[in-house]
């Protein structure tokens, strides 16, 4: 494993933000210490899931160069993005890694015809030299997609549907052939019965297209559908990842516990089931502060080690668990955590397995 070549290495990244008045504000955990990494031979969909306010859009503004991180550091195919300073340079950072955002509506300007994005993209990164020689490689990604360039051509963005608009954006990031697509909650601002066929477009590009995909969510259902592996996070900080199977299927964590409860029970076994959108609390600034587990507060599992301690990060059943119930100190001290640890409903997992 050690030996494979990386896509994407993010090695404990935190971002810290002054909070609060210049003298009595403090600091806080937006993004804690947070690693993960996507192999560049394997291309695949990875998750990151929680609830509003978690620390997923910061941490997604660090993997598009937008925000450097306070400690830690980001390496896509081998350079450290820290390093990336000349304009040439920047610009085939955004050439390989390329974002898709929530609101499709708010990527395009209403006063410009939709095609003039396309074709300045193909130009821009060195796909074309003009219009006419952009005209067949915009036709291709918008067929990509499901759409063509006849069909949006002299429309503006009010003009195209809320579905169709948001292919528009994953056909532009298509143009200049990326590496890697991070898409930012991307369904979350269409209908329930347009999330389907935009998530399938992400799992066409893994397989056909072999572009690997950060998939960041606060909806369980479609990560659980489309994702290879997830990573959960709460208030900054990821307590727990793996394979989507296992941490969705099996929780262990009593976060991820929780956040698996707001999924409804699925009448059938079909995968494709798991389509409906989750609605999770909002952010308590206060979960940020906390010394100790971020969960301690809302638990129902919490022991006196939790509110004063850090919890280390476990490798457990096939994942990694930021957990004391799962620590031999804490099982010795607490002997229903054991059984308490595992602490899957079946929602999830009845949902696939």
């Amino acid at each position: 494993m050690n030996g494979e070549k990386k896509l994407l290495q993010v090695d404990r990244v935190t971002v810290s933000f002054h909070v609060g008045g210049f003298i009595a504000g403090g600091r806080l955990l937006a993004v804690n210490n947070v690693s993960f990494s996507l192999d560049a031979e394997r291309p695949e969909i990875f998750a990151v899931a929680g609830e509003s306010g978690s620390g997923k859009t910061t941490l997604a503004r660090v993997l598009l160069h937008d925000l450097e991180p306070t400690q830690g550091r980001v390496v896509f195919e081998g350079r450290d993005l820290s390093t990336i300073k000349r304009r040439r340079d920047a610009m085939e950072f955004m050439r390989k890694v390329q974002p898709v955002f929530q609101n499709p509506f708010e990527t395009f300007s209403p006063l410009r015809r939709v095609e003039d994005y396309l074709f300045e993209t193909a130009i821009q990164f060195g796909r074309a030299k003009n219009r006419r020689a952009a005209a067949p490689i915009v036709d291709e990604a918008l067929h990509q997609v499901g759409l063509s360039l006849e069909e949006v051509r002299q429309r503006y963005p009010h003009e195209l549907s809320g579905g169709q608009i948001q292919r528009v954006s994953v056909a532009r990031a298509l143009i200049p052939q990326p590496h890697l697509i991070l898409a930012d909650e991307p369904v979350s601002m269409v209908d329930a019965s347009l999330r389907m066929s935009i998530v399938n477009l992400f799992k066409k590009l893994r397989d056909e297209q072999k572009v690997s995909v950060v998939y960041i969510t606060h909806d369980l259902a479609t990560a659980y559908y489309i994702s290879d592996r997830i990573a959960i996070m709460l208030r900054g900080v990821v307590v727990e990842s793996g394979p989507v199977e296992k941490v969705l299927g099996n929780p262990l964590h009593p976060y991820t516990k929780l956040l698996q409860e707001s999924v409804p029970k699925p009448v059938v076994t079909e995968r494709e089931q798991w389509a409906r959108p989750i609605n999770l609390g909002a952010m308590e600034v206060k979960e940020y502060g906390r010394v100790g587990c971020k969960f301690a507060g809302r638990c129902p599992h919490v022991m006196e080690i939790c509110k004063h301690a850090e919890p280390p990060t476990l490798e457990v059943e096939g994942r990694a668990v930021k957990c004391y119930l799962y620590g031999e100190d804490a099982a010795q001290s607490n002997p229903s955590s054991r059984s308490s640890g595992n602490l899957s409903s079946g929602n999830l997992s009845s949902g696939k397995l």
